[in-house]
């Protein structure tokens, strides 16, 4: 699948087998938690999740990972203001990633 290509760049050092099940855990929440999606700039990204301490703590768990096969990510956990969001940064060179995540939570937030 083509977005599969642009999800994972050749910098990802997630095995291959495994990357399916990774875009399945965002999937899966953006699907439960995601109540908006901001793009802030070309490499940045904001996701506004339903404030719960578990969805911080899948948001982060689920970063903490991402960050261990693609070191170039950026995440940020926000609890504040009874709100929560989970904002993405990357470099210039990986904004063909972050376009593709944006795809697919916004694919969520409307189906």
């Amino acid at each position: 699948m083509s977005d599969q290509i642009v999800w994972a760049p050749s910098a990802c050092t997630l095995p291959t087998a495994e990357r399916p099940l990774r875009v399945a855990e965002f999937d899966a929440l953006f699907a439960e938690t995601l109540q908006a999606v901001r793009r802030k700039s070309a490499t940045r990204l904001r996701l506004e999740l339903v404030s719960a301490p578990e969805h911080a703590a899948r948001a982060a768990e689920l970063a903490a990972r991402e960050t261990g096969c693609c070191s170039f990510f950026t995440f940020t956990v926000t609890v504040a203001g009874g709100g929560l969001a989970l904002e993405v940064a990357v470099p210039a060179e990986h904004t063909s990633v972050l376009e593709a995540l944006r795809a697919r939570a916004e694919a969520a937030i409307t189906s």
